[in-house]
């Protein structure tokens, strides 16, 4: 809903349609969504193979869940800014480095994050 305005929110169901819609814009347009997604693929083929315990799992799809989140909320700044400044603008331009700052930073701690987790998971089942 736009403020200020007099019209209704949408309903749950067609506002979990925009978030679908959303996401298929993103997977479809953005390469990095769907290297992300690979990754995720990767890290559940992993844990498949190792058997890990429930715990593990949260700590995989946590991590793959915040790195899938980070960058959709990536490619919304990026649309934002890309929509307020369509022209070269060195402000614009650090806050799309920042961005892409964050989700780099987190993939680099998830990517820890994995090795340790599927690293001892793989420890236990093979040593």
């Amino acid at each position: 809903m736009i403020p200020g305005s007099k019209r209704n929110h949408p309903t749950f169901w067609r506002s979990f349609g925009f978030a679908l819609q959303g996401f298929r814009f993103a997977v479809t347009s953005e390469r990095n969504i769907k290297v992300m997604l690979g990754g995720f693929a990767f890290a559940v083929v992993c844990g498949l193979f190792l058997e890990i315990d429930p715990v593990r799992w949260g700590v995989i799809l946590l991590c793959c869940g915040a790195v899938l989140c980070a960058e959709l909320l990536n490619t919304a700044i990026e649309t934002v800014v890309d929509l307020v400044s369509p022209e070269y603008h060195p402000l614009a331009g650090r806050a799309k480095d920042i961005a892409a700052a964050a989700v780099w930073i987190l993939c680099l701690f998830v990517g820890i994050a994995g090795l340790v987790v599927l690293g001892s998971a793989a420890i236990e089942k093979f040593f």
